[in-house]
């Protein structure tokens, strides 16, 4: 069984603003990285997280509109 999971933005959705915020508070990124990630989607967000904290992040980016999908 799968225990560690990528949690990948597939769609950032009509809020950027939220979903860049969304980034920074689940990374430990600054705003320019934030934005240049959530511009570059599809891109993962954070990477060898259990399933509780895949799907944690996932509900946050949902949420902010965003469209995410845990591998």
């Amino acid at each position: 069984e799968q225990t560690e999971f990528s949690v990948v933005l597939t769609a950032v959705g009509a809020n950027k603003i939220n979903v860049i915020k969304a980034v920074r508070e689940v990374t430990s990124l600054g705003l320019k990285e934030a934005k240049d990630l959530v511009d570059g989607a599809p891109k993962p967000i954070k990477e060898g997280v259990n399933k509780e904290e895949a799907e944690a992040i996932k509900k946050k980016f949902t949420e902010a509109g965003a469209t995410v999908e845990v591998k």
